[in-house]
């Protein structure tokens, strides 16, 4: 059966202590508090620097059994690299420890930099690179640089029971050029199984609604003020009427809400998961949300 994983794009921000977190909780308790009231969490601090195994075993254990995470792609591979020459980054990803999250691995997210024009054959080119199941990544994992010795966790065993289960990929695209190519676009997805990301960014960046994949994966960065305004009823039924479009179809869907800046992200996850009923996605707890 298809179900809903909704939730939040990180949950370290200090302006969430206080309003969402409870006075006094332990900054070291504030993921165990989200994922009581979530069903999934985007892990975006990989986005910025390789994590570290004792990390990614932390995130795992902390968190309820049947939790999922997505996980962000390094920007690293995606802005700086521009997805050209990545073999040895992408090694040193999943040898970070990305694969001891065992079940609770969900799809690995790829943000691209708004200066990053639609490149057919550089996009083919980095899809066809990507690991396609557990036991792939840990392969590729053991071909990591000289800069993870000592630090790397990429055995095979770590890619748990389901070791040759499917790893998903979801791309969030920002410059303008995917619009005008969004059916070519739709096709190298389609071919790689990797989503396309539906992005809602108050109409700075494309919003591409396609469904390329087994799965459906939107990031709610704010409808009104990027990263700050928050989503209504209206806007939230509109949502919830999306997801049961795509359970209805078959397929899983993940959304997470980016509109951190005012503290609007967790109660827009959890207004949202209200509005799915069983068992379609688990509601929060009825106290202490908020």
């Amino acid at each position: 059966m298809a179900e809903a994983r909704i939730g939040i794009s990180g949950w370290r921000y200090r302006p969430w202590r206080g309003v969402f977190y409870p006075k006094g909780l332990r900054q070291a308790d504030e993921l165990a508090y989200a994922a009581e009231r979530m069903t999934s969490i985007e892990l975006n601090g990989s986005f910025y620097s390789l994590q570290r195994p004792a990390s990614w075993q932390r995130w795992r254990d902390g968190t309820p059994d049947g939790f999922v995470f997505a996980v962000k792609g390094p920007r690293f591979i995606t802005h700086v690299k521009r997805l050209g020459d990545v073999d040895a980054p992408l090694a040193n990803f999943f040898a970070s420890g990305v694969l001891d999250l065992g079940a609770k691995l969900g799809p690995v997210l790829w943000q691209l930099p708004p200066t990053l024009a639609y490149d057919e054959a550089l996009l083919e080119s980095f899809l066809a690179r990507l690991p396609k199941t557990r036991t792939d990544a840990a392969a590729l994992a053991a071909r990591h640089d000289d800069r993870m010795e000592g630090r790397a966790s990429f055995a095979a065993t770590a890619a748990g029971a389901a070791g040759d289960a499917p790893i998903r990929y979801a791309v969030e695209v920002r410059h303008p050029s995917f619009e005008d190519h969004a059916d070519a676009w739709a096709a190298v997805l389609e071919r790689h199984g990797a989503a396309s990301v539906t992005a809602d960014t108050a109409g700075k960046y494309p919003r591409l609604d396609r469904t390329t994949a087994d799965f459906a994966y939107a990031r709610l960065h704010g409808e009104e003020e990027l990263y700050a305004s928050g989503y209504d009823d209206a806007s939230l039924d509109r949502w919830a009427d999306w997801t049961r479009a795509h359970l209805e179809a078959g397929r899983d869907a993940y959304l997470y809400f980016d509109n951190d800046i005012k503290v609007r992200a967790p109660y827009d996850a959890m207004g949202l998961i209200a509005r799915l009923p069983r068992p379609a996605v688990m509601p929060p707890p009825a106290t202490g949300a908020g």
